[in-house]
This record gives structure tokens, C-alpha cells and sequence, in this order.
């Protein structure tokens, strides 16, 4: 498996829609109330907006196929990760797993890493929290996790 994790463009962004809108979506299988997801998780000028700020990323498989994605949003020595995503059909597959240490791996200035998952949402807490982000608050929505990255000679 050669996995290629990349910026995204304009012309990604209808298939990483799709994807995002399916895998979000998906979350009534683990505990959502509905069908639905992040802010513009299923519009397209929203992910077409990301690319065009160099926040949309995509993962490629072997094949040449997008078969997941991230909104990130540096910011200096922090970058938030909006949103990660993956197409149902390749779950357990370690491609999640593959997004996040690229993630870590490609913004070597970051200092601290950001993100935010439904409370409800089982799936995404016991992977961030096996992934080594700590809770740093909650409320009545949301777990808020942070990592700090470890560089050498940091």
C-alpha cells in the first residue's frame, strides 16, 4: 500500500464532496441522530473555498484514487484539524491513522496540534485519544483534544 497524502485543488473538490458527505453521513451507524456532519461538510463551495485557501487535502490510493481527505488550518506554531475524512467502503484500513501522522509529519513548525469530535461520536474519541491527543475540555457538543509535537531537538 503507497499511500500519497496531498494539497488538494479547486477541481478535487467535488470528489472530496462526495466523499466527505458519504463518510459523515455514515456516523448514524455509530450514534449519530441523523444523517449530517461539520459545517459544509456536504457543499461544494465550501471544500472548492478550502482549496482555493490551501487548507483542502486529499489521500490518494495505489491507484490514483481519492479515497479520503482533510480541512487543516495553520496557524502559526498551531494548526487546527478541522476535519478528517475517509470513504466508508475503506474503513479499518488505517488510512485515518495514515492522514494524522502525515499531518503531524508535514507542518514541522507546529507546536501544537488541535481538533474537535462530537461527544457522542465513540469512534472518533477512542481513535484521537489512541492517536495520543489528550482532552483538553468538553461541553455540552463537543471533545476538545490538543497534542503537542514532539521534534527533535524540541
Amino acid at each position: 500500500m503507497s499511500l500519497q497524502f496531498l494539497k488538494a485543488s479547486t477541481a478535487d473538490a467535488v470528489t472530496l464532496v462526495g466523499i466527505s458527505k458519504h463518510a459523515f453521513d455514515s456516523d448514524v451507524e455509530v450514534g449519530a441522530d441523523c444523517a449530517g456532519g461539520p459545517p459544509g461538510y456536504s457543499s461544494l463551495p465550501f471544500h472548492t473555498k478550502m482549496a482555493r485557501m490551501n487548507c483542502l487535502y486529499k489521500l490518494v490510493d495505489d491507484d490514483g484514487l481519492t479515497v479520503g481527505g482533510a480541512v487543516l488550518f495553520p496557524n502559526e506554531a498551531e494548526l487546527n484539524i478541522g476535519r478528517i475524512f475517509v470513504a466508508p467502503e475503506h474503513f479499518r484500513k488505517g488510512y485515518g491513522i495514515f492522514i494524522m501522522r502525515q499531518i503531524e509529519a508535514s507542518f514541522p513548525d507546529v507546536k501544537t496540534f488541535t481538533l474537535d469530535t462530537p461527544i457522542w461520536n465513540i469512534r472518533t474519541n477512542a481513535f484521537y485519544q489512541k492517536l495520543g491527543y489528550a482532552e483538553v475540555r468538553r461541553d455540552s457538543d463537543f471533545v476538545y483534544y490538543e497534542k503537542r509535537a514532539l521534534r527533535a531537538g524540541a
